[in-house]
C-alpha cells in the first residue's frame, strides 16, 4: 500500500491505461489462516487489485442491488449481520418452526462458468466481463486445496477440471456470493412461496408452521443447489422448534431473547485476555485494548447478556492515568 500512495496520482493513471488497453493483469495473492471461530484460508490482494475490485464493484453493484430480494443481508449497505439477527427473531415469533443451513464449503465451491452466466445477465458490457473474468482467473486456485471435489447429476470426469472458488478477504468475492446465490433467493421465496426466508452470505434460514412443508423445502432446495453446483450441511439442516432456540451470526436467538454462543464467548475472553497481557507489558496502549473492548461490548448489545459483560471485564484492571475522567472507575466493567 504505501509504494502504491507514493506518486498516487501517477499510478492510479498507470492503472486507469492497464484497464482501458487490456493490458491490466492480477498480481499474486498474500495467504493466512485464522483459526476463530474455524480455521479459514484468507487471500489478500495487492493493493492496485484491490482498487480495481471497488473501482468495479462500484460500476455493477447498483444495477443487482435493484433485483437482491430485502431479506439478504451479507456486504450491503444497510444490512449487515445484527439487522439479519434482529430480522431472524421477528420471524421465530411469527411461526412454530425453523430450517437452518448453510453452504458446504461456500467459497472454495462456488463455479465460474455458473457465476459468470448469473453476472451476465445483468453485464451486457464485454469490456466489463472480460475484466471478470481476469480477476476470476487469477483466484481460481487459491482454494483448491479447501475444496472436496463434489460430482452431480450428468457429471464426467472432467468435471474436476471446472475452475472453481472465489478467493475470502476479496471485496469481489463477497458481492459475487451474493449473486451467485440470489439464485436460491429467488427459488426460496417465488418458487416455494416461504414468505419468512433470509439468508446471510451461506447461512440461510426458512420458517414456516408446518413440519412437513420446511422438510418438504429441505429436499427441494438439495435439488436447486445440485443444480448450482452447491451442497449443503444436510446433518446440521434440522427442522426444529423456534422455541429451542436457533444458532444464527454467533447467538442463539429465541423469540423473546438472545444469548451469546459460548464458542463465541470463550474465543472473544481469550483474545481479550492476550490484549490486556500485552497492555500490562506495554506491548499495546491503551487506545488499542480500548478499541478491542469497545468491539466487544458493542457485540454483547445486540443479546441478552445480563451479568456476562461485567463477568468477563471484571479482571481487567486499568494502570493508572489511563481513565480520563475519575468517575469512571478503574475498571472496564464501569463502561456498562
Amino acid at each position: 500500500m504505501a509504494t502504491f500512495d507514493f506518486q498516487a496520482a501517477d499510478r492510479i493513471l498507470e492503472l486507469r491505461d492497464e484497464l482501458l488497453t487490456g493490458e491490466y493483469r492480477p498480481g499474486p495473492y498474500t495467504h493466512f489462516l485464522i483459526h476463530e471461530p474455524k480455521r479459514r484460508k484468507i487471500s489478500a490482494a495487492q493493493f492496485r487489485d484491490r482498487v480495481v475490485h471497488h473501482a468495479l464493484c462500484r460500476v455493477i453493484e447498483p444495477r443487482f442491488e435493484r433485483v437482491f430480494i430485502p431479506d439478504s443481508y451479507a456486504n450491503r449497505s444497510g444490512k449487515g449481520g445484527h439487522r439479519a439477527v434482529d430480522r431472524l427473531q421477528e420471524f421465530s415469533r411469527r411461526h412454530r418452526y425453523v430450517l437452518r443451513a448453510d453452504i458446504r464449503q461456500h467459497f472454495a465451491s462456488l463455479d465460474h462458468a455458473i457465476l459468470v452466466g448469473a453476472l451476465r445477465n445483468l453485464i451486457p458490457e464485454d469490456d466489463l466481463m472480460e475484466l471478470i473474468r481476469l480477476i476470476l482467473g487469477g483466484g481460481a486456485d487459491v482454494l483448491a486445496d479447501e475444496y472436496t471435489m463434489q460430482f452431480f447429476p450428468g457429471d464426467d470426469l472432467f468435471a474436476a477440471c471446472r475452475p472453481r472458488g472465489l478467493p475470502i478477504g476479496n471485496l469481489t468475492s463477497q458481492f459475487w456470493s451474493n449473486c451467485y446465490l440470489h439464485a436460491l433467493d429467488l427459488f426460496a421465496k417465488r418458487e416455494l412461496g416461504c414468505r419468512a426466508y433470509l439468508r446471510y452470505v451461506d447461512d440461510f434460514a426458512l420458517f414456516s408452521d408446518s413440519r412437513q412443508t420446511l422438510w418438504e423445502w429441505k429436499t427441494a432446495i438439495c435439488e436447486r443447489l445440485a443444480s448450482l453446483r452447491l451442497t449443503m450441511h444436510e446433518t446440521r439442516a434440522q427442522v426444529t422448534p423456534v422455541a429451542v432456540g436457533i444458532p444464527w451470526l454467533g447467538f442463539v436467538v429465541f423469540p423473546d431473547h438472545r444469548l451469546v454462543k459460548a464458542r463465541k464467548v470463550r474465543f472473544s475472553t481469550r483474545r481479550l485476555r492476550k490484549r490486556y497481557v500485552d497492555y500490562r507489558a506495554g506491548a499495546l496502549s491503551f487506545a488499542e485494548l480500548d478499541a478491542s473492548v469497545g468491539g466487544w461490548i458493542n457485540h454483547l448489545r445486540y443479546a441478552d447478556t445480563w451479568g456476562l459483560l461485567q463477568h468477563v471485564l471484571e479482571p481487567f484492571v486499568l494502570k493508572t492515568g489511563d481513565t480520563p475522567r475519575k468517575k469512571r472507575g478503574r475498571r472496564f466493567a464501569a463502561r456498562q
